[in-house]
């Protein structure tokens, strides 16, 4: 794909797009106007679709076998504002708008450890449980 065409035709796009094996794609998730990262989640080519004709992000639970719109049951939903793709095209980097908190265990992203000095700390605050 050139770096200057316009990808004319969204279909062509999904299905060009690099899936594993499951017919999945990785997409790491960031806040868009911090760029904070918030989850990394997969989705197959049905989620992108939905992803992309927005406005809700959506993945592919690997866990429960099946599709997802991130925040259907807490109410931390994500409205995506931008998508990108790597170079290789395998794989998504959404943009969004997040409402609440990414993580299912009550951070605002799913990132709220690091390892310092040889040992996990906890960097961020618990903002429900």
């Amino acid at each position: 794909m050139s770096q200057d065409k316009n990808i004319q035709n969204l279909d062509e796009f999904i299905a060009g797009l690099k899936y594993d094996d499951k017919g999945l794609i990785p997409a790491i998730v960031q806040d868009f106007q911090n760029n904070e990262v918030l989850m990394f989640a997969y989705m197959n080519a049905e989620a992108v679709k939905k992803t992309i004709e927005g406005p809700l992000a959506q993945f592919y639970s690997r866990s429960r076998g099946k599709q997802w719109i991130k925040g259907e049951s807490s109410g931390h939903t994500q409205t995506v504002k931008e998508i990108y793709f790597d170079c290789d095209q395998d794989c998504l980097l959404i943009k969004v708008e997040q409402k609440v908190a990414a993580c299912h265990v009550g951070y605002r992203s799913c990132f709220f450890r690091k390892i310092e000095d040889g040992k996990i700390k906890i960097i961020s605050e618990k903002i429900f449980d």
